[in-house]
Parts: structure tokens; C-alpha cells; sequence
């Protein structure tokens, strides 16, 4: 997805809760947003909106020395998310269709993006997303492709999410490769919050070896776009990876919150949706 004139702003706002995450002081805020907006000037439209935020917190790295200001935040998230773990693998036992709600579930666990300028409730988020109708929902096509998959790939995306992800994978019963950011950014899984949150258990860790907030495949490893390029299924999560691969000709399954209005228009729904979309981009004849 490239990057919109909307975005810009989000940028600036992002860089603002980001650096007051990171600073008591305001003048240390205001030096990093002179910065920031001195960087702006270098954003192409035809980039990713994740490669911005990959500018944002490669200049609070910079400012600070400290490569993961959210630490104790997605500590928080997976505690919480752990904490209703046990209720959620009931919910899916008892439910009539144990996929769709261990994908409910999946999507619910998105709502924890610390990326976002929106609050969010973890518990009461589950309760209405359990409820809620998709915008779009490509359910039969996940279950047909999920029935011939013999290799999952499946691309993490925040940290407190990733136990919500551990019950999809659990639940889908086929062998999962599960990917993580190279390094800290936002408060994205890495594979030390995977192991947290205990995916080593039910899936293959590998990190994307991109360091942006997405999955941005020419900033990805070798080993991780040869799987790429021949998993079965590929399975994305959240909205960053939307943004860097909602142009890629690979079949992809796209589940997430659209939180932002720019994302939403570009799927096509409104904003606060829940979505399963399969997309597969195809070469204009």
C-alpha cells in the first residue's frame, strides 16, 4: 500500500506518542519531532507507511541508546492477554465453529497496537469483536486452503496479540512457521515476546529479518522469502503487514482491525471492521 497525503500527519502524531514514551523532558520531545520533520521531506509517496515508522524509531534509537522504549508496555499486553487465554481456548471449544472463533479471536487481539492514536480495552475489544460482522470474511476460502496446506507460514504482527495468535494456530492443526520482526519496534513481536507468549510450542520461530513495523519484502532476509515465495498458505496479521503486502502477487489472507481510515478505504470497509480477506494480486493483461 503506498503512502497517502493523510498519512503525514499520522506520522507526526505518531512520532509525538513515541517520544513521549520515551522522554520526561520537552525538550527532548521537540528535538526529536525537529528531526522527524526534517525526515519528512524524504518520504516518497510510493513508499509504505512502515517505512516511515521505521524512520521515526530509528531516530528515537538514535536520541536515547535505548532500542525498545514499549518493553514494559508489551510485557503488559502478553500478561494480559495470558491472563485470558484459558477462557478463550474454552470459548473455542464450546463454539459451533471452533475456526472462524479462533479467527475471531485471532483479529480481537489486533486491537493492542501501541502504533495507534486509540485507546483500547482488551477485555471489552474481545467481547464485541466476538460479536461483531466482518466487513469482509473470505471464511470458505480459508478453509479450503487451510485443508490442502501442508506448510503455514504466519506473519506476527503486535506482541500481546501473538498469545491470541497461539490459539489459531493451535486450532488449525497443521504444521505453522511463525514469524516475527528482526528487532524492537513499536510494540511488534519479536522472537523474544513469540517465546513469551509461547509460539515456540505450537509453532517454527523465524524473523522476517525486516526491521520496519511490517513485513516489507525488499528489507527481508533470504531465508524468510524463500519460504515466502513457496508456503502453502501465507496468513497475515494486522495492519502493517496489509501495508507492506496489499500489492504482492502472492496469495495472501489478511486478518485484521482497520483502525486507520486510510487502510480502511483502501480494503474497502469502514473504519473499526474486522476483516479475513484473501487477496492474490494478479499482472494487468
Amino acid at each position: 500500500m503506498k503512502t497517502y497525503l493523510q498519512c503525514i500527519p499520522c506520522f507526526v502524531k505518531q512520532a509525538l506518542r513515541a517520544g513521549r514514551m520515551a522522554f520526561k523532558d520537552d525538550k527532548e520531545i521537540k528535538s526529536l519531532m525537529d528531526r522527524i520533520g526534517c525526515r519528512i521531506q524524504d518520504i516518497s509517496l510510493s513508499d509504505t507507511p512502515p517505512e516511515m515508522g521505521l524512520i521515526i524509531y530509528d531516530e528515537i534509537h538514535k536520541i536515547t541508546g535505548n532500542a525498545d522504549p514499549y518493553e514494559k508496555e508489551k510485557q503488559a499486553h502478553i500478561n494480559e492477554a495470558k491472563r485470558l487465554y484459558p477462557m478463550l481456548k474454552e470459548r473455542v471449544a464450546n463454539s459451533g465453529d471452533s475456526l472462524l472463533m479462533a479467527i475471531r479471536i485471532a483479529i480481537a487481539g489486533n486491537v493492542m497496537d501501541l502504533g495507534m492514536d486509540k485507546k483500547f480495552h482488551v477485555e471489552n475489544d474481545l467481547e464485541h469483536i466476538l460479536k461483531q460482522d466482518f466487513a469482509v470474511c473470505d471464511y470458505s476460502e480459508f478453509q479450503e486452503a487451510l485443508d490442502r496446506a501442508q506448510d503455514i507460514l504466519y506473519l506476527g504482527d503486535n506482541s500481546g496479540e501473538s498469545v491470541f495468535d497461539r490459539i489459531l494456530i493451535q486450532t488449525m492443526g497443521k504444521p505453522v512457521t511463525y514469524v516475527v520482526r528482526d528487532k524492537p519496534i513499536i510494540n511488534d513481536v519479536t522472537m523474544k515476546e513469540a517465546i513469551d507468549s509461547g509460539l515456540d510450542e505450537v509453532a517454527d520461530l523465524i524473523s522476517s529479518g525486516s526491521p520496519a513495523p511490517a513485513t516489507i519484502l525488499k528489507l527481508c532476509n533470504e531465508d524468510f522469502l524463500k519460504r515466502y515465495e513457496s508456503a502453502d498458505m501465507i496468513i497475515s496479521k494486522g495492519q502493517g503487514n496489509y501495508e507492506g503486502l496489499s500489492e504482492t502477487k502472492r496469495p495472501v489472507f489478511f486478518l485484521l482491525k482497520a483502525k486507520c481510515p486510510v487502510i480502511a478505504e483502501d480494503i474497502g470497509v469502514k473504519e473499526d471492521d474486522i476483516v479475513l480477506k484473501y487477496a492474490m494480486k494478479v499482472d494487468d493483461q
